[in-house]
């Protein structure tokens, strides 16, 4: 005899059989075995919102299969997912193969590798019921908030429509920002921008109108702009104060849940569920050449900037070989979660350093490929060296006028070498200014004025839409 190790998908079966070998006979419950029945509300309001539970519909027989396989082993180790769904899952499996829910036999693998298998194996404990009820509490949610509206939506607006926990408070997010949009009311604003040349250099360099020496003057009309245009168009430019100083840009931290969801939204296209997908798999395991199946990546759904030293170690070995030493910070980063992060699982990292995006590329799908490729990078990244920047920032008088002109150059390539974090709205890329002295005279190449209106807050992009929920 054996004993049962129940996971939660047949490709994550596959890859931990591998790792356990004999001794151990590894089955897939496929998700959940138990939940609230589909054709009623199943939740008791009267009666403390306690949820009354049964088999799903087509899992019955799979139930009978576990029984057998339960009765007829040494014992029986729950091994689903580390957050609070499969907490759950372990839960109602207990339930249904009448396992103490007290008894040390939940196991749980931060990743799938035969190092995080060997380590979850090692660490067993009871079944976290605190991490249960947060389950049930959530799914009651959902049940009483999509069961209760979304009958009411269907009979009073439009048959299809339907409510939900999240999805509402979504719902109400978007048509709070379409009203911001449509009762907004624009301003005219208007901006002088010159191209200034620095003989005997011939390239142009871009100076905004700034004001005067009093301070910032903003300019409203089309009447206030040609007024100072005039002045502006005789006037002698001279270079003011020059300022040049160095910056310090810090590499992002690695991903979490939603900044994944948000940079795979930004650079790669995919929505949240296409990319929860990919991760999924990588997870739980792929079918590498040579290698056999194997996770790829640690849990994806965590809330927590925790790495481990071993990790962090294994990224600054690689860093040195790949670049060289210059390219590690002066001691390793460690990031802190936010103050409410759960920090139950470690942030999203490959699981092993040593295998490169290249090497698996032709064992992976398009979308695997892809996101295993951005969060290796991020997290590679996040422990190197600063990227330095040479900036100068300067100012250029205009008779009584000021224009202010700024540039920068990388003195260090830092982490950029590798990888640089999207933004929502694109930073403008900037260049160098030239070579400029106080007093120097500047020739124009270029006045222009040009008509602003301030513009309304955008419509949520997905990824926006994920970051502010």
């Amino acid at each position: 005899m054996s004993k049962l190790v129940i996971v939660e998908s047949p490709s994550k079966a596959k890859t931990i059989q591998k790792y356990l070998g004999n001794g151990y006979e590894v089955i897939a419950s496929m998700g959940h075995v138990r939940d609230l029945p589909k054709a009623r509300l199943s939740v008791d309001v009267k009666d403390n919102f306690t949820p009354k539970y049964s088999i799903i519909k087509g899992k019955e027989k799979l139930v009978k299969e576990l029984k057998e396989a339960a009765a007829n082993s040494d014992g029986v180790l729950l091994a689903t997912d580390p957050d609070r769904e499969g907490e759950a899952i372990s839960w109602h499996l207990a339930y249904i193969l009448g396992l103490d829910e007290e008894a040390l036999d939940r196991v749980t693998f931060n990743e799938i590798t035969r190092t995080g298998v060997e380590e979850g194996m090692a660490h067993p404990r009871a079944i976290d019921l605190d991490l249960v009820n947060a389950q049930q509490a959530r799914r009651i949610l959902d049940r009483l908030v999509g069961y209760t509206l979304s009958p009411f939506l269907a009979k009073t607006i439009r048959r299809g429509l339907s409510a939900g926990r999240v999805q509402s408070v979504a719902v109400r997010m978007v048509v709070d920002r379409e009203e911001e949009i449509k009762s907004f009311v624009p301003e005219e604003y208007w901006s002088i921008d010159a191209k200034l040349m620095a003989p005997p250099s011939k390239a142009a360099f871009a100076a905004a109108f700034y004001g005067d020496e009093t301070g910032e003057i903003k300019i409203s009309s089309k009447e206030e702009a040609d007024r100072l245009f005039a002045e502006l168009e005789q006037a002698e430019f001279l270079v003011g104060t020059v300022k040049k100083g160095k910056k310090n840009r810090s590499p992002a931290p690695p991903f979490i849940t939603s900044t994944l969801q948000q940079e795979a939204s930004r650079k790669l296209g995919f929505q949240a569920r296409r990319t929860m997908k990919a991760a999924q798999e990588l997870y739980e395991g792929v079918e590498v050449k040579g290698q056999g199946s194997m996770g790829l990546i640690t849990y994806m759904r965590t809330d927590s900037l925790r790495i481990s030293e071993d990790a962090i170690k294994d990224a600054s070995a690689y860093i040195r070989d790949r670049w060289g030493e210059k390219y590690l910070p002066a001691k390793p980063r460690h990031f802190k979660s936010r103050a409410n992060a759960q920090d139950g699982h470690e942030a999203i990292r490959p699981a092993s350093i040593a295998i490169t995006p290249e090497q698996v590329k032709d064992s992976l799908t398009g979308d695997q490929y892809k996101l295993y490729k951005l969060i290796w990078e991020r997290f590679i990244a996040c422990q190197m060296a600063n990227c330095v920047l040479n900036t100068t920032q300067a100012t250029i008088t205009a008779g009584k006028y000021l224009f202010k002109a700024s540039g920068f150059n990388v003195a260090f390539e830092g982490f950029t070498a590798l990888y640089e974090e999207s933004k929502d709205e694109e930073e403008k890329a900037g260049k160098d200014l030239p070579a400029l002295q106080e007093g120097m005279k500047l020739k124009v190449k270029d006045l222009k004025g040009n008509q602003h209106f301030t513009q309304p807050p955008p419509r949520y992009t997905e990824a926006s839409l994920i970051k502010t929920l």
